[in-house]
């Protein structure tokens, strides 16, 4: 199985991604050792997690959710919970 998954970083940024060992990527991420995004942006929480059968389909619905604007983003993903 493979994800794609949204992360909040301290600033407020998203970053998103996609792994086999989802605990383990986010662990890399919280320890700087993740992407150079992330190195930067301080991760917090994921937001947001996709299973998928393949890493072909995960990295196509990653390349989709990356082109999207962050307010679709947040709609789309109800990644900001409303009141």
């Amino acid at each position: 199985m493979w994800f794609v998954y949204v992360l909040l970083c301290k600033d407020g940024t998203f970053y998103t991604g996609s792994t086999n060992n989802l605990e383990k990527r986010f662990s890399e991420h919280k320890n700087g050792k993740g992407g150079h995004y992330t190195r930067s942006h301080k991760p917090i929480k994921i937001m947001y997690s996709e299973q998928l059968p393949t890493k072909s389909a995960a990295l196509k619905r990653e390349i989709e959710i990356k082109k999207w604007r962050r307010s679709k983003k947040i709609q789309a993903l109800n990644l900001i919970k409303s009141p």
